[in-house]
């Protein structure tokens, strides 16, 4: 029985698992393909602005104009992921980009494009593209079992670089043939089928009993959340800076092909495939990877590899070797790439899921976009193998990071914790009600002080990133065993979604904060309207104008429940 369920775990872990459902497998293979057609107008793009442009900080640009609204509109994104029908978000961004596409490719065959605004078209499929990002990441989660997400995020980031290993040659090739305009139509043909396939998706949605935050409230709350959470923190840290180091590559190709290579579109392709061979090598080995090795030691062989490869790139003048250095490139940054997102991806509960990953978007994507600015101009300045050799010199050094930011070891997935019942409550209330005022009083032995406070220090930041604030814990200096825990949310409505945000590990942990309670009497919870204007009405005959929007009283034995 113990060889058979083993035989099933490794079988789960494998990195084709997810490909056995049919959603998934629909999906990612439209994918490939629209990834296929990013990566040609890519080259097409490119290519077109070295014939425009002779400046390196121009060329640059391209990779700047595609990735910065990525930086720019992920945490929208990514709110609007959490907050809408993935399904819809997704469709809706592909028609963005598809209109971007498309317009590029009329007015590039009518010959009026200029660098300005192929820089601007860019930014318009770079703007879809940010909007698809997040939701439909986030929504791999509703088409594979928990088992099977890391395979997934690996075979996510494998779709885009198969589609690199050959998409830049074939751009190459049409670039080379037909001209820049053929590439941007390929592209815009190629958005189709993932709309097609989107469109037949019967994604499964369960309505949320609270209604869904305003965007600006749903920005705040990911926000809160990414800041009170110190892994995640942390992997973003460590994902911007790999991003603006090893973004030269990217950004300095055109440049390495036509100035160290001496060749021509045809060239660049397939330097960009190479690129792409070595990354689809690294993904395909990302469950050994995270099997032999810590998370940090991962990380540190990436970059220190990495670093050698760009120093190879700078130094060479061979097609062949640079060739060789880049597949080693491509390997080591698709795997670092893809542990910071299985990092993102394992350590969101599921409502915050598209802006925790709308904020990896934005490290890794708003890294590439401004190092290739900064890469672009200090080639201009001192050419582009010095710009190479000190980005590989960057690169080197960056695991000395790890002394201060160490990548937190990442298990399964933190799942969502049972819905608690609503509190007991005999004040009438609205949703708007508010701010509301928790307050929760502990009994702990006085040799038990210290453990408890520490415990208490994981509360606040589990209470924070949920949507509590103004978190505070006090001791009564008359009874020293009396603990009082304090904090506030905005709302009544803010209140049940704090409450019922809590992970199973934060139940568990919250529990662990109760287990140091003492006495015959359970913890005690208060729980306040502060400044309850909405609920005193001014004289005996003023309308109660809220007694329409007056929630039910739900008569509970919440007082005793382990999460507030």
């Amino acid at each position: 029985m113990t060889e058979q369920t083993n035989r099933q775990r490794r079988s789960a872990d494998g990195i084709t698992a997810p490909l056995r459902y049919t959603v998934f497998r629909r999906i990612w293979l439209a994918s490939l393909l629209s990834n296929l057609g990013l990566l040609i107008q890519g080259v097409g793009a490119a290519w077109a602005m070295t014939q425009m442009a002779a400046s390196a900080d121009k060329v640059a640009l391209v990779q700047t104009a595609l990735m910065l609204p990525i930086m720019l509109i992920s945490m929208p994104a990514g709110a609007i992921a959490d907050m809408y029908d993935r399904r819809i978000v997704t469709l809706v961004a592909l028609m963005i980009a598809l209109t971007g596409a498309s317009a590029l490719t009329i007015l590039a065959g009518l010959k009026l494009i200029a660098p300005e605004s192929l820089l601007a078209f860019c930014f318009v499929v770079g703007s879809g593209n940010a909007l698809f990002g997040p939701a439909w990441q986030s929504s791999v989660s509703e088409q594979v079992p928990p088992d099977a997400l890391p395979s997934a995020v690996a075979l996510n980031g494998i779709s885009y670089n198969i589609a690199r290993s050959f998409g830049p040659a074939v751009g190459g090739v049409i670039v080379a043939a037909a001209g820049a305009v053929a590439a941007f139509a390929c592209n815009a043909i190629l958005y189709l089928p993932l709309l097609v396939v989107l469109l037949l998706w019967r994604r499964v949605v369960e309505p949320s009993r609270l209604p869904r935050e305003k965007l600006n409230r749903a920005m705040v709350s990911g926000f809160r959340y990414i800041t009170n959470s110190p892994p995640i923190k942390i992997v973003l840290l460590r994902t911007l800076v790999m991003g603006l180091i090893g973004g030269a590559i990217m950004a300095l190709m055109p440049l390495v092909a036509r100035d160290l290579l001496h060749g021509g579109a045809q060239t660049y392709g397939i330097m960009l495939g190479a690129f792409g061979m070595g990354a689809v090598v690294g993904a395909l080995n990302i469950h050994e990877l995270r099997k032999r090795m810590s998370g940090e030691a991962a990380i540190r062989a990436c970059t220190i590899s990495m670093a050698f490869a760009m120093a190879a790139i700078a130094l060479s003048t061979e097609p062949v070797l640079t060739a060789a250095a880049l597949v080693l490139a491509g390997a080591v940054w698709m795997a670092a790439v893809a542990l910071f997102n299985i990092g993102v991806q394992l350590s969101a509960p599921r409502w915050v899921a598209g802006r925790s990953l709308a904020a990896f978007q934005a490290s890794i994507s708003g890294g590439i976009a401004i190092g290739a600015w900064g890469w672009g101009h200090l080639t201009d300045y001192a050419g582009v193998e010095v710009a190479l050799l000190t980005a590989a010199g960057l690169m080197l050094i960056s695991p000395l990071l790890g002394i201060w930011l160490a990548m937190p070891r990442v298990g399964a997935r933190n799942e969502d914790a049972e819905v608690l019942a609503d509190p007991e409550v005999k004040l009438p209330l609205t949703g708007r009600s508010g701010p509301l005022v928790v307050e929760i009083e502990y009994r702990v032995a006085q040799e038990n002080a210290r453990a408890f406070h520490n415990v208490m220090q994981d509360v606040q930041l589990s209470r924070q990133r949920n949507g509590a604030y103004g978190w505070s814990i006090a001791r009564d200096i008359a009874d020293p065993e009396l603990w009082t825990e304090r904090y506030h949310c905005p709302t009544w409505f803010d209140y049940l979604r704090q409450r019922n945000r809590s992970t199973q590990s934060e139940r568990a942990l919250h529990q662990q904060a109760i287990d140091f309670h003492i006495g015959p009497d359970p913890v005690r919870i208060r729980r306040m309207l502060e400044r309850p204007f909405g609920s005193v009405r001014w004289k005996e005959e003023t309308p109660d104008r809220a007694s329409a929007e007056v929630l039910p009283v739900v008569a509970t034995a919440a007082g005793s429940s382990i999460s507030r």
